[in-house]
């Protein structure tokens, strides 16, 4: 099934902020016009260095620009297509602070 990322102004806004991360999320974005998935294991196929998360979250964190920038996604598959809302943009460094505060599971700021 096709991907609807909701809210990809947020990826905007975040490039606008972080100018080196621009061609990273690009290419992140043209890999994601292309998927399509039947499952969460299948966001690991077009974005293998991509992590699910537990604890019954419906989350994936994207790994963008080799290590340099993490996304956390919630994602729900619909009987038409999968959706993809943004959760939460920041550097490798502010989600290294954000997992010791247990906040990757709950943190929604878009």
């Amino acid at each position: 099934m096709k991907i609807h990322l909701i809210k990809e102004q947020t990826i905007d806004n975040f490039i606008n902020e972080h100018a080196r991360s621009k061609s990273s999320f690009k290419n992140w974005l043209a890999h994601l016009k292309t998927a399509s998935w039947k499952s969460p294991e299948e966001i690991l196929e077009t974005y293998p260095s991509a992590d699910i998360l537990g604890n019954g979250s419906e989350r994936v964190v994207f790994d963008v620009g080799g290590n340099n920038f993490r996304m956390i996604c919630k994602y729900f598959f619909g009987p038409n297509r999968v959706h993809l809302s943004i959760c939460w943009i920041g550097t490798h460094a502010e989600y290294t602070h954000l997992c010791k505060r247990g906040q990757q599971y709950s943190i929604y700021i878009y």
